[in-house]
């Protein structure tokens, strides 16, 4: 007996140690999350002028663009004032057959409401918050009209007897679920941004209609044909879990455990329904047919059975059997999204572990250099992994969804990979969704267009508001707490007050001319002297790992330093952060300064569309050639980064960095004019290109 426990404890050992030099998976860790810090004041000399635009000019173009303000006739513009949906609706019509826009344009009006309601509360603006509390009471108006607090507009005027997609009706072209979901997001939003209730309140409302509907037997089987309501969800949850005392200033009932629960139904039951239509193998056409003939229904919508909505809608099988991110690139990030904020409330293995199967997947083997995401315009949906064409799709919302899915997973686990790919989404794919006057956009983003436009307005305007949605969010992305630890996770001019453990207050400003210079300082003052500990993310690119799973490499020459008061410091990494422990006090400086010479990205060998090609970056920028400044764009060969130089421009495209270099290709002299991918197509010419002939 002796010898067998010797021997047990030698093959456990073994295994012990087997085990702790492989690194495991997200769920088996501790987990290190972090609390976003709010109420940061951005002062940057490169998002500044960029926000007062959007905040400006941007939100109100799209808010005039949805009342038709910028059609011809009088006619045209009443007929697709969107906010005339909410007006038919609160005069009792239904069945009109009269609806200004697309199904989830009651979506795209709560989106915006969200974005520009958080711009109002970070850049006070009387008037356009004036605008906003008048839509918000006509929609408060709209949802009056309907006993139980129901509200989606296109179902109410076109399909009034399809509500939640029954009686013949199709869930996945209504939205009424996506629709709701996004009216509870701006409700929680607009409520934090101005402190007001009424948005909040029909949000609320429902919710608990919602809530009552749906979930386990007797309730309902309805998920969300479309993602994003399972993180708002989650949003309203935690407003009333943080404010108990929120719940008596409205005049509806609070129930946030059925939030919550209702949140993880949603993710859960994907993938259990009738198990058709087969839409791979019937085609959509054959598959609409059949769900509008309801022959999923063995009786009675009371036996719970329900179609499926496929692939596309991330609805094949149960969430976490899937372990690559399929479909519809939107709907698949807003999902993972979603499921990485129940995580946080969580932290179930399961959704941890799905969380970090698809994460991995997208960045790993999906994702482009620019941070898009979607490879295929049929479907707008994922491709394989290693298909990553350089005429791809890649939307700006899918773009916009994976920022929210990696800023998410840094919040779940304290790792700075996944910021150093919301800087690649945000810097690249996001911001080249609008113009640089601010009232122009992209809905594709494809990396090499021989002619590609950006549009005043589009039939489906969903890009705008996603954008809004995003950077109104960024002063809350800068820095984030944990403890008695710090992170530094952008590098944006700002400052802050931030409250670690122990009552510790901390002021934090930082300076920057980031991403044009490398030189980031931040000037830490606690209130009192006091030990604690300062994470600085140091991106991937500066240390010679373009991306976490090689997807992407680069022959840059890692070359960064970190000084605190002057004194340069031995860098312990961790996590992709820069740890710095020490007793702080009052003025203390600390100076990073990343390198920010151009480089040359290459993909992996398994990326067969980009073999012998090389795109240029300098910092967390990739850059592309138009056509306006390289009449031989479609020849030119690069071979170095020893060549290109680099200089900032201020009268060119709002001031740039522009990359240039002379050539010589097979004894012909040429040159290369580089600028900012996002910068793109705000000038005469429109072909452009990212990936180039690599000469050898």
């Amino acid at each position: 007996m002796k010898r067998y426990s010797s021997f047990l404890v030698i093959v456990l050992g073994f295994i012990f140690f087997a085990c702790s030099n492989k690194e495991q998976s997200l769920s088996e860790k501790p987990a290190v999350q972090l609390s976003p810090v709010h109420q940061v004041k951005i002062n940057d000399p490169f998002w500044s002028p960029k926000l007062e635009l959007w905040r400006t000019t941007t939100a109100n173009d799209i808010l005039d663009k949805f009342e038709g303000k910028h059609l011809a006739t009088a006619e045209e513009r009443k007929n697709n004032n969107v906010f005339g949906n909410f007006d038919q609706v609160a005069a009792g019509k239904k069945g009109t057959g009269q609806h200004a826009g697309l199904p989830w344009f009651d979506g795209l009006i709560y989106e915006t409401i969200r974005g520009i309601g958080d711009l109002v509360g970070q850049y006070p603006d009387p008037a356009l918050q004036a605008r906003l509390d008048n839509y918000i009471d006509r929609i408060y108006a709209a949802q009056q009209a309907d006993p139980n607090g129901y509200i989606n507009t296109y179902t109410d005027l076109m399909e009034p007897t399809h509500r939640w997609g029954d009686n013949g009706g199709f869930l996945r072209w209504q939205h009424d679920v996506y629709n709701g979901g996004m009216l509870i997001e701006a409700g929680v939003h607009y409520y934090k941004a101005t402190g007001k209730t009424k948005l909040l309140t029909v949000a609320t409302r429902f919710a608990n209609y919602m809530s009552d509907l749906m979930g386990p037997v007797p309730k309902r089987n309805i998920v969300p044909a479309h993602s994003g309501p399972e993180e708002a969800m989650m949003k309203l949850y935690w407003l009333y879990k943080e404010e108990p005392e929120l719940k008596k200033k409205l005049t509806v009932p609070v129930n946030q455990t059925a939030y919550y629960r209702l949140a993880q139904f949603w993710i859960e039951n994907r993938g259990k329904h009738a198990g058709y239509p087969l839409w791979l193998t019937w085609g959509n056409d054959k598959s609409e047919k059949w769900i509008k003939e309801q022959k999923y229904k063995n009786g009675s919508i009371a036996s719970n059975a329900r179609p499926s909505w496929g692939d596309y809608a991330q609805d094949s099988i149960p969430v976490f059997q899937q372990k690559t991110i399929e479909g519809h690139a939107v709907r698949a990030t807003l999902l993972a999204t979603g499921i990485t904020a129940v995580a946080l409330e969580s932290h179930a293995p399961e959704y941890v572990q799905t969380a970090e199967n698809l994460w991995d997947n997208m960045v790993g083997r999906r994702m482009f250099v620019t941070g898009g995401v979607g490879a295929i315009h049929n479907d707008e949906k994922f491709g394989p992994d290693y298909f990553l064409p350089t005429d791809a799709y890649l939307e700006t919302c899918a773009a916009v969804g994976a920022g929210f899915f990696s800023q998410r997973m840094n919040e779940l686990t304290g790792n700075a990979k996944y910021m150093d790919e919301f800087e690649r989404v945000l810097y690249n794919n996001v911001l080249t969704g609008i113009s640089l006057a601010g009232n122009k956009y992209t809905y594709q983003n494809p990396l090499n267009a021989a002619n590609h436009a950006r549009w005043n307005w589009h039939s489906c305007p969903c890009c705008p508001p996603m954008f809004l949605k995003m950077v109104s969010s960024l002063p809350d992305y800068i820095y984030a707490s944990a403890g008695d630890q710090l992170y530094v996770n952008l590098f944006i001019g700002s400052e802050a007050q931030i409250k670690l453990t122990g009552s510790k207050q901390v002021a934090i400003k930082q300076e920057t001319n980031y991403p044009w210079n490398g030189k980031i300082t931040l000037t830490v003052s606690p209130e009192n002297s006091t030990a604690f500990t300062l994470y600085v993310r140091i991106p991937g690119w500066a240390r010679g790992k373009e991306n976490p799973y090689d997807l992407y490499h680069s022959d840059l020459n890692p070359q960064y330093t970190l000084r605190v008061n002057g004194k340069v410091q031995k860098i312990v990494l961790e996590n992709g952060y820069a740890v710095i422990q020490r007793k702080w006090k009052k003025g203390d400086q600390v100076m990073l300064d990343l390198p920010l010479q151009p480089r040359l990205i290459m993909a992996n060998k398994q990326v067969k569309d980009l073999q012998s090609m090389v795109a240029i970056a300098s910092g967390p920028i990739i850059y592309c050639l138009e056509g306006v400044d390289n009449t031989n764009l479609e020849v030119l060969q690069v071979n170095t980064a020893d060549s290109l130089k680099m200089q900032y421009r201020k009268g060119m495209l709002n001031g740039v960095n522009v990359i240039t270099s002379k050539l010589n290709n097979k004894g012909e002299e040429s040159s290369l004019t580089a600028i900012p991918y996002y910068a793109a197509g705000n000038r005469e010419g429109r072909g452009y290109k990212v990936w180039l002939k690599l000469d050898r």
